[in-house]
């Protein structure tokens, strides 16, 4: 095939030159035939040109494009009719195993390749990519605009996000929502994609717009659809089914491989990603990198638009809210389990441990896992709580779970987890007046259970007051109790300063008492 060079060197020659097609032949080499050609195709386009009612645009753009074979009634040598249909029906194997879930295991065109090759086929890598890639462009499908009304669409995706929390790279999960009618944009980022933070993210989304859309479409995430009947038909999870019913909205699943069907939160996972973190993606922790998140988000939000006539998306929102569904009290998000309790007095969740009361080793407790927090039931009744991990293999442990044990076995409480996860104020009070006196101090846990920690904090420091060495546990239970005595009873000012003054002098006497036996004690010893 000839280049446009050589095509205009031939048109040249002839007409402005007056070279012959011989002539043209011996200074280019280029076939006779070819000459022919294109000099006979020239002049007819010329006379083309000159007649009324044609598209001369058309004609001078033939005229001037480059020269190509007409293939068109060429006839195919090696890509028969019948390797194409072997090609075919391999690609439509793809496609049912796309739509089943098995994408992963779909025939690459160098797979087709070498299972038409065993097959006996002589064809080329290329001559098979060629066709597929043909065909896939056939299949092109055209999109259509689409117009909401207000109130009915909102659109739901995940997406991924590295952030540098507190000096580590951590790989973190963005909840993103988009309002169909106004690009109205709302996201929050959590540790994974489990089914609490799936909810939780729709629980939020909702107070925070005041409302509920009608419609939420999602792709074909795994906390949404449970099962795949066949390409159209999707089972949704139960929990889906159960947050619809509540709130009252209907949902819709994409297409598979068909993210333009929500084009609208598919460009916000990208834009929110970029807006928010490009410049600045380190925090001290995630609750900080949300923060930092919301306030790019207002931002957003409110930058007016000339493509909605000058309104941001906030004002459009506020538009809206006329026509969401009415909001409801917040839905119960949590993800239960049943579990064994250990030996260890602890449950596992998602490889963490977390502490029960010591009494239910080996029995089943009910447990609902919340994004941040979890609480343990048995019998109907709530027997612990703990932050939620989102650690590897960590223990949270609580010191008055093991209150019985540790009583039998004091010397196992000051190496033990439960006495370094204890809150830093109760650890002060170990350090400066328990460590050698262990079984005391877990009494003070079991006096902390049954008051609180701010009382038996304030007596201590009465006693700091008085004398250092006075801190005991039958010192603070005395102050207490006290205390107790005297809410059950009216006192005047006068009479308060008295009982007071007399409760000094007692903790003082005894504070004495108990220095003069243990120096007794120490003379009577013998050592010298």
């Amino acid at each position: 095939m000839i280049s446009l060079v050589q095509k205009q060197e031939i048109i040249l020659s002839h007409f402005r030159e007056g070279k012959s097609q011989w002539q043209i032949h011996r200074e280019t080499g280029i076939a006779r035939k070819t000459i022919r050609k294109y000099i006979k195709e020239y002049e007819r386009k010329k006379e083309e040109l000159n007649k009324e009612g044609v598209n001369k645009e058309e004609i001078i753009e033939e005229i001037v494009s480059k020269p190509k074979y007409d293939s068109s009634n060429r006839k195919r040598r090696v890509l028969t009719n019948e390797i194409m249909e072997k090609i075919d029906k391999y690609l439509k194997e793809n496609e049912l195993k796309r739509s089943s879930g098995r994408k992963k295991q779909q025939m690459k065109a160098i797979d087709i390749h070498e299972a038409l090759v065993d097959e006996g086929h002589e064809i080329s890598y290329s001559t098979v990519c060629n066709y597929v890639r043909e065909k896939k462009n056939k299949a092109k499908e055209a999109y259509i605009r689409q117009e909401y009304d207000f109130g009915e669409v909102v659109e739901f995706d995940w997406g991924h996000l590295k952030l540098n929390i507190n000096g580590k790279v951590k790989n973190l999960h963005i909840a993103i929502f988009t309002t169909a009618k106004s690009s109205y944009r709302y996201a929050y980022i959590y540790p994974n994609q489990k089914m609490e933070n799936f909810l939780d993210a729709h629980v939020k989304f909702i107070n925070h717009v005041g409302g509920v859309y009608k419609v939420f479409v999602y792709d074909n995430m795994k906390q949404a659809v449970k099962k795949f009947v066949n390409k159209a038909e999707k089972i949704p999870t139960e929990e889906l089914l159960k947050l619809s019913l509540y709130y009252g909205f209907n949902f819709r699943f994409c297409n598979i491989r068909s993210g333009n069907e929500k084009g609208h939160v598919e460009r916000s996972v990208e834009y929110i990603r970029r807006k928010a973190f490009a410049l600045n993606d380190k925090f001290n922790s995630v609750e900080e990198a949300n923060e930092h998140l919301i306030k790019k988000l207002f931002k957003l939000n409110s930058r007016k638009n000339n493509y909605f006539n000058g309104k941001s998306p906030e004002d459009i929102l506020k538009e809206e809210k006329d026509y969401l569904l009415t909001i409801k009290p917040d839905y119960d998000i949590a993800r239960t389990k049943e579990l064994r309790v250990n030996k260890y007095s602890v449950i596992n969740i998602d490889q963490n441990k977390y502490s029960v009361p010591e009494d239910l080793v080996g029995k089943f407790t009910f447990v609902k896992i919340y994004p941040e927090k979890i609480k343990i039931y048995y019998d109907n009744k709530l027997v612990a709580t703990h932050k939620r991990s989102y650690e590897n293999h960590s223990w949270s442990i609580k010191v008055e779970h093991y209150l019985k044990t540790l009583k039998k076995k004091p010397g196992a409480f000051h190496s033990s987890t439960a006495r370094y996860q204890m809150a830093p104020e109760l650890q002060n009070i170990y350090n400066n007046y328990y460590t050698n006196n262990t079984k005391d101090f877990i009494d003070l846990i079991q006096i902390i259970n049954e008051n609180s920690f701010s009382k038996v904090i304030e007596a201590i420091k009465k006693l700091e007051k008085i004398n250092k060495n006075t801190v005991s546990t039958d010192a603070i239970k005395m102050i207490l109790n006290r205390k107790s005595v005297i809410n059950q009873q009216s006192f005047t000012d006068t009479e308060y300063t008295e009982i007071e003054q007399k409760s000094k002098e007692l903790i003082e006497n005894y504070a004495d008492f108990l220095n003069k036996e243990g120096l007794k004690s120490f003379e009577e010893g013998g050592v010298v």
